[in-house]
């Protein structure tokens, strides 16, 4: 018999058993890495099924915490102020302000074209500054001065964007047409003397399938070169005083 002590395969070290282990040792399976992985993701696991199905307080969703007034399902009534007029309306908290101008308040001056705020042929000014209103929720313009292409002119009088665009047909199929004069008019309204640079950097966000770019920037620097300053009152989105 060899004096060789047997190498014992469940060993990690694949040697010989550790000094001063008895016989009986051996057919007690040794702790290995993976058993302790495979042991402790089975008690994670574990846990979490069991808080997940013992009784409890109903958490609220994230960004809701305590004094959050939780809006809807149902239709929700709301005031908004549109071309310096006050408009009471109900609406669901999911309808965008492009569909409460549209269908609610019947200004479909306002085009809805691509509705996921690409084209910008949607665009009105959301206090004093053009946004898409089909990215908008109705929601969120109450208490905020809403202005829409209706509101551009005064009575007869059309806005001079509006008037330098029939001049300059700047209009083609015309789906794009009251974004761009949305987007030109707030241009002058910042800036009374833009350069044709400036008229490309303020619609460059104005998608136009016909191609009518060069009208577009021709009548807005005409208007801009016969003083075509946003009249004020009501079409500025402020309440009527």
């Amino acid at each position: 018999m060899s004096s060789r002590s047997k190498e014992d395969p469940r060993s990690p070290t694949g040697g010989a058993p550790s000094e001063g282990r008895g016989a009986g040792d051996g057919a007690q399976a040794l702790l290995t890495r993976r058993r302790f992985l495979a042991g402790t993701g089975l008690t994670a696991a574990t846990s979490v099924a069991i808080e997940a199905c013992s009784p409890g307080e109903p958490q609220a969703p994230r960004g809701q915490g305590k004094g959050t007034e939780v809006l809807g399902p149902d239709r929700v009534p709301i005031t908004l102020q549109v071309n310096g007029v006050e408009r009471k309306l109900t609406v669901d908290p999911r309808a965008t302000l492009a569909d409460a101008l549209r269908v609610d308040l019947g200004l479909t001056g306002t085009k809805v074209v691509c509705d996921r705020g690409a084209c910008s042929a949607c665009t009105v000014w959301l206090d004093g500054t053009p946004v898409c209103s089909c990215m908008t929720f109705a929601l969120d313009a109450v208490g905020r001065a809403v202005v829409t292409v209706e509101g551009l002119a005064r009575g007869g009088a059309l806005h001079p964007v509006q008037q330098a665009f029939i001049e300059h047909d700047a209009a083609q199929c015309g789906f794009c047409t009251p974004g761009m004069v949305m987007s030109c008019a707030a241009l002058l309204q910042r800036n009374p003397s833009p350069t044709l640079d400036d008229v490309r950097a303020a619609t460059s966000g104005n998608l136009c399938r016909c191609g009518t770019y060069p009208k577009v920037f021709e009548a807005t620097l005409a208007a801009a070169r016969g003083g075509a300053r946003p009249p004020q009152g009501p079409a500025d989105g402020r309440k009527e005083g």
